[in-house]
């Protein structure tokens, strides 16, 4: 720590400290802020003339740590404060040792319990990575959503299919997931008595009906969904793979297409793609044979990547 630290400054650090690291000796505390041993336990002294309760126990084991009756300035964060955070948080990618998402969870930890609860479960089902020119959904929807799907009660949102046409649609909100910088409602339309994945973004409005719902026995909220967009693209995917479903599982991602069991031995994959190479290519990853049914643009693929093998393992 720097030496023009303001005492008040160190203060408040030691305090940090003695709450993240329990048990933290008056040793270590001056080896994190650069100053004596001595000058650590009196920074501890201000903190109880302050009326904090900082208890300390002798021996080999023992150390500072934060008593009872420690109470510190709440956050008033509203739903949609709180999920905003979350949301410029996800933005961008971070890994598990970023101190923005570790200050994120500290804000998580002392929200109110329903607060914290809608924003902690927008971070659990996401992904990274966003693709570019994702248009961000607004916060005030999102979180009256994420606080339905948590709640788990009925709605109807106003879906705008079209630029010129917004539709009301009685859902089922099972859950909102963030896949690479995308905004998803996993739900269960009411109208069309079938699961559906809808952009958040596209919704513009949300009112609740007085209904409750129940999600599926174990939903995975992001592998659905990830699921559901492996469909629709140009070219139509049909492979049986010579290897059990949870082998397959393994090596093939959700968002590579549907696994379907054919026998014990047998797994079907249905799918699409717009890059047939590309598509291809994973599969070989599979360390397993496996037959492509119809589909000639990824029999095509197929034969290219062979010869492209071929042509590698000749030159070698």
């Amino acid at each position: 720590m720097a030496h023009d630290v303001s005492p008040t400054a160190r203060t408040l650090t030691v305090l940090e400290l003695i709450q993240n690291r329990p048990g933290i000796t008056a040793e270590q505390l001056g080896d994190k802020l650069g100053v004596s041993e001595r000058a650590a336990r009196r920074y501890v002294a201000i903190l109880r003339e302050a009326e904090i309760p900082i208890e300390s126990v002798r021996g080999p084991y023992g150390g500072y740590r934060v008593g009872r009756g420690l109470r510190l300035p709440p956050l008033m964060f509203s739903t949609t404060e709180a999920l905003g955070l979350v949301m410029a948080v996800l933005e961008g990618p971070r890994g598990a040792d970023d101190p923005v998402e570790s200050a994120l969870g500290k804000i998580i930890r002392v929200l109110p319990e329903s607060i914290a609860r809608t924003t902690d479960a927008v971070r659990k089902v996401s992904t990274r990575a966003a693709d570019p020119g994702i248009r961000a959904p607004e916060p005030a929807i999102t979180a009256a959503l994420v606080s339905a799907s948590t709640e788990r009660r009925r709605i109807v949102i106003d879906y705008s299919l079209r630029p010129d046409k917004v539709t009301p649609m009685d859902v089922d909100p099972w859950a909102v997931v963030v896949r690479r910088g995308r905004w998803y409602l996993l739900c269960w339309s009411h109208a069309k008595e079938a699961q559906r994945v809808l952009r958040v973004d596209k919704v513009r409005g949300v009112e609740e009906t007085g209904g409750e719902f129940c999600t599926p026995d174990d939903l995975d909220p992001l592998a659905v969904v990830e699921e559901h967009l492996a469909m629709g693209w140009k070219y139509p995917i049909d492979i049986v793979i010579d290897a059990p479903i949870d082998q397959v599982r393994h090596r093939i991602a959700p968002s590579m297409g549907r696994l379907e069991a054919i026998s014990d031995t047998q797994t079907r994959l249905l799918a699409s793609t717009s890059e047939p190479l590309w598509y291809i290519g994973k599969l070989a990853e599979l360390d397993a044979p496996f037959r492509i049914l119809g589909s000639p643009e990824i029999q095509e693929a197929s034969r290219d990547l062979g010869r492209r093998l071929l042509e590698a393992s000749n030159s070698a």
